[in-house]
């Protein structure tokens, strides 16, 4: 399946070679564009239907993930489970619970998100959903790029493909690549 889903980002452009900054503020040679590979609605039920084939094991009441990379994952993961799905989205700067989504008191989440680096956004989502008296079954991502510091959720965390993209702190970026402008194309 890693295969196909490493053909399905080359074949609709959404894997980007250049020099960008993620929103972990880390530099990479990669960037996994997961909005143009789930545009196309057939790509994005299938993909996010063999996520939801690896996390149908998991106990869960609902679906939640971050705006706005998640958005889409999560809707089609909750669809494919057969769960309600919700989102966080930032609210000065951080992320919060909006819109009048409700989280009962032991409701069990499984979180998705469509890539990791550090996991900081999946983190916030946990204490979201933690704070409100949620459970977390279980994390779920597309793309797992966190390589050799694997995030602890503290619950089990599966991905559809684990790269191991080379990133760099800013103050470490290689000379090749420092010679090539940074672009940043991850929402803000």
């Amino acid at each position: 399946m890693s295969e196909d889903l490493l053909a399905l980002f080359r074949k609709t452009g959404a894997l980007l070679d250049g020099h960008f900054v993620l929103r972990s503020g880390l530099h990479s040679r990669q960037y996994f564009q997961c909005a143009i590979l789930l545009q196309h609605t057939n790509i994005a039920a299938r993909v996010c239907g063999w996520l939801a084939d690896k996390l149908h094991e998991f106990d869960c009441d609902s679906v939640i993930s971050p705006a706005l990379g998640g958005i889409i994952v999560g809707q089609e993961v909750g669809r494919s489970l057969s769960k309600r799905h919700i989102f966080v989205e930032k609210e000065d700067g951080k992320l919060v619970l909006r819109r009048g989504f409700q989280i009962a008191p032991n409701e069990k989440f499984i979180v998705v998100e469509d890539v990791v680096t550090r996991g900081g956004r999946v983190q916030e989502t946990i204490d979201i959903v933690r704070t409100c008296g949620g459970i977390v079954s279980a994390v779920g991502v597309i793309v797992d790029r966190s390589g050799q510091a694997k995030p602890d959720f503290g619950c089990p965390f599966v991905s559809l493909i684990e790269m191991n993209v080379e990133t760099f702190p800013a103050d470490r970026v290689p000379p090749d690549l420092a010679k090539i402008a940074p672009v940043k194309p991850g929402s803000k």
